[in-house]
C-alpha cells in the first residue's frame, strides 16, 4: 500500500492550537473531586474507560478509533466502539489531541445516546511497581514514573488528569494494569487493530497512534 500523510497545518493553525491549548490548561483542576477517590480501595468506582486509534502501517488518514469500557475492578469488557475514520489533521508533536480527540469524542457521544449506564467514571488510562517523581525546573512535580509490571524494563509516565490528582491517577493506573500498560487502553488498542484486519480481511500490520506505540507494537505486554 501506498503511504499517505496528512498536510503539515499552517502557522495560523498552530497558533490556534496553542490558544486552545492554554485555555484548557488553565481550565484543569488537578484536585479529587469525587467521593470514591477518597477510599483507598475506590469503593464505588464501577466503570473505567479507554480509548485509541490504530492505523495501517504507512498510512496515516486511515485508522480505526475505539472506546471502550470495562467493569472495575474485574476490568472486564463491557461495551465497545470501534469505527474506521478519516483523519485530515497531521501528527504534530505536542498537539495529538487535535488530531485524533474529534473522533473519541463522537464515541464519547454514541455511547451517551446509546448505553448511558455504561458512561465511564474515569477515561483513558498496576499492581505493585515502583514510582518516582518527575520535576520542573521550578522544583513542582509534574508526573510520576512507574514501573506498572513486574517483568517490564519500560516505564510509564503518569499526570495528573481533570478533577484527579496526581496520587490518585498512580494509584488508579496501579489497579488497572493486568500487563505494562493499563488494561482499558490495552483493551481499546487491542481491538482497534482486530477491527481493521477484520474490515480488509487481510493480515497487513497495524500500528496505534502514538509514535513511541509506533516502535514498540510487541512490547504491548511487557
Amino acid at each position: 500500500m501506498s503511504g499517505r500523510a496528512a498536510e503539515p497545518p499552517p502557522d495560523a493553525t498552530l497558533r490556534r492550537w496553542e490558544r486552545e491549548q492554554a485555555q484548557l490548561k488553565a481550565s484543569v483542576v488537578e484536585e479529587d473531586t469525587e467521593e470514591w477517590q477518597k477510599d483507598s480501595s475506590f469503593a464505588g468506582l464501577e466503570r473505567v474507560g479507554g480509548v485509541d486509534l490504530s492505523y495501517i502501517k504507512g498510512d496515516d488518514i486511515s485508522a480505526c478509533a475505539s472506546l471502550v469500557v470495562l467493569s472495575y475492578p474485574a476490568l472486564e469488557v463491557l461495551y465497545e466502539d470501534c469505527r474506521m475514520v478519516a483523519v485530515s489533521a497531521p501528527y504534530v508533536a505536542g498537539f495529538l489531541a487535535f488530531r485524533e480527540v474529534p473522533f473519541l469524542v463522537e464515541a464519547v457521544q454514541r455511547l451517551q445516546q446509546e448505553e448511558p449506564k455504561l458512561k465511564p467514571q474515569i477515561r483513558s488510562l498496576q499492581r505493585e511497581g515502583d514510582t518516582f517523581p518527575l520535576t520542573g525546573t521550578s522544583g513542582r512535580v509534574l508526573g510520576m514514573v512507574l514501573r506498572s509490571y513486574n517483568n517490564s524494563s519500560k516505564p510509564l509516565y503518569i499526570s495528573a488528569g481533570h478533577r484527579v490528582c496526581l496520587e490518585t491517577a498512580v494509584r488508579l493506573v496501579k489497579s488497572c494494569c493486568r500487563y505494562r500498560i493499563p488494561e482499558p487502553i490495552r483493551q481499546a488498542d487491542i481491538r482497534s487493530r482486530e477491527y481493521i484486519r477484520k474490515q480488509l480481511c487481510s493480515p497487513l500490520e497495524v500500528i496505534s497512534s502514538e509514535p513511541e506505540s509506533r516502535k514498540e507494537e510487541a512490547e504491548m505486554d511487557d
